[in-house]
């Protein structure tokens, strides 16, 4: 299989060359030349086999430069008893009678980007042996919150790498900084940004661009790749665990064979709903894809109007990794929905970047909207949502997920879908606790995030993480703070 540029389909790539590489040289992101199939067969052999046997049955319909030695090593790595706090390594739990959170967050750093993150450093780095053996990788990442963590325990010490997250200094929450902040490992750093995340993943793909920046990676015989969604290596595997969930359902005599599931994902750079639309169009039964967005929703009136436009206030909200206006990933999707046409997506993106907007064509807009429900809710309706659900189902969700529960909820009561639905819970409640905490007492709160935690594992009897509790005690490695401008001299600093 090969992989072309949203930006030039004359582009032409392997899967390793994609995934070492991370973006194209224009700009582009890389897609699948031909997408794989999954048949009913194909996901009834898949019936009561291990997590790691599905990720493998389907990463080789898409990694097909990988041998089964090279593919067994990096599953097996990645998804182990040792990084995961549950031998199934996503759970599905039941609340109501048509919708099923899918519980991504089971990893070393307790947010959905486990999933991919613990597999992209074996990946990246198998990849890199084929296409640039003897260079060292530089990753940069941009974080709004989840990614930088996930990324940076991923390739903490990982041989012949480098990585420097940003993040928004003002635009994570409390246990999120200090998760990146105290970050172990000799070839890992991390900066914030006096910014929003936008500014973070603008500023970084400009660097992947930069002449200047491409001299001296070549004199110091290094090269660029990327950890968030905008590599290929980091969308993958998120496709894996649409189809595991299929499967589990089945197994669970949820659904039976060949039944239709709607998804509906919270998301604000759209990598992780792009994964179960990828998932849909293999062949997997799904319905409705159910786009979630908090009060930053240029998605939802995207999908609404066929206007994308980022012109807008920007808000701070209770779920800040969706606090995103560019969103990288929908570059794909149109890039599919307008029949592979590299030129109009180049000239949409353009505009977007000139004028800070686009508008799709209606054939484009009729695709997106039969596919796509797009919803969102502010940060009062997220906490009551907590709030509900914890009362009426004993379930305890974080302010991201919440919002795809809300949304979800919205969906029904519009539509009268009662469509099985997997809701995809992005992170556990103890990363949020203070809005968690609003969300289910009136009492007074403490100020210390540790005595939070401790108030939260008392009303809702739900152990927390030990890998946030072992944070307290940690030193703050990372306190630098610098505008966007200053972006490019601090990763020529890196590359010294």
């Amino acid at each position: 299989m090969y992989y072309l540029s949203t930006r030039n389909s004359n582009c032409k790539v392997t899967a390793a060359q994609a995934i070492a590489q991370g973006i194209s040289r224009e700009g582009g992101l890389f897609v699948p030349e031909n997408l794989p199939k999954i048949s009913l067969d194909d996901i009834s052999a898949m019936l009561g086999t291990s997590y790691n046997d599905k990720a493998k049955t389907v990463l080789s319909k898409f990694l097909t430069d990988f041998t089964e030695e090279e593919l067994n090593y990096c599953v097996d790595s990645a998804y182990t008893d040792k990084k995961f706090d549950t031998a199934n390594i996503s759970e599905i739990a039941k609340v109501g009678e048509q919708a099923y959170l899918l519980e991504l967050w089971h990893g070393p750093t307790c947010a959905f980007k486990d999933m991919a993150l613990q597999l992209l450093p074996y990946l990246l780095t198998t990849s890199a042996k084929k296409t640039a053996p003897d260079k060292e990788i530089v990753v940069l990442v941009a974080t709004s919150g989840d990614t930088g963590k996930a990324a940076l325990e991923g390739f903490k010490d990982v041989p012949k790498t480098k990585m420097l997250v940003f993040y928004p200094e003002h635009g994570v929450s409390n246990m999120q900084k200090l998760q990146m902040t105290t970050q172990e490992g000799s070839n890992v750093s991390v900066c914030a940004i006096k910014g929003n995340f936008d500014d973070a993943q603008s500023g970084v793909k400009k660097i992947f661009t930069d002449p200047v920046i491409a001299e001296e990676l070549k004199k110091n015989n290094q090269m660029f790749s990327s950890a968030n969604s905008i590599n290929w290596g980091r969308l993958v595997p998120q496709i894996v665990y649409y189809i595991a969930a299929y499967a589990t359902m089945v197994e669970r005599d949820e659904i039976k064979l060949g039944d239709k599931l709607n998804v509906c994902v919270p998301t604000g750079n759209f990598g992780n709903i792009l994964a179960a639309y990828y998932a849909k169009n293999m062949g997997l039964p799904i319905g409705k894809l159910i786009c979630a967005s908090n009060k930053n929703k240029v998605l939802t009136d995207f999908i609404s109007t066929g206007v994308y436009d980022k012109n807008r206030e920007f808000y701070a909200t209770a779920s800040p990794s969706m606090d995103i206006l560019i969103s990288s990933n929908l570059e794909r999707l149109l890039y599919d929905l307008c029949g592979r046409d590299d030129k109009v997506i180049s000239d949409w993106f353009a505009k977007l970047s000139k004028d800070g907007k686009y508008q799709v064509g209606a054939d484009v807009k009729a695709k997106l909207q039969s596919d796509f429900y797009g919803g969102f809710c502010d940060d009062g309706a997220t906490r009551e949502t907590i709030g509900e659900t914890f009362k009426k189902f004993g379930y305890l969700c974080d302010t991201h997920t919440a919002v795809a529960v809300k949304v979800y909820n919205d969906y029904c009561a519009k539509t009268g879908d009662t469509t099985k639905t997997i809701i995809a819970s992005t992170a556990s409640p103890y990363k949020f606790t203070e809005n968690v905490l609003k969300s289910i007492t009136k009492e007074q709160l403490p100020s210390d995030d540790f005595a939070q935690v401790e108030m939260l594992e008392s009303l809702s009897k739900m152990t927390p993480p030990e890998s946030l509790l072992a944070l307290k005690n940690k030193k703050v490695r990372f306190n630098d703070s610098i505008t966007k401008d200053q972006m490019v001299d601090k990763v020529k600093e890196m590359l010294q």
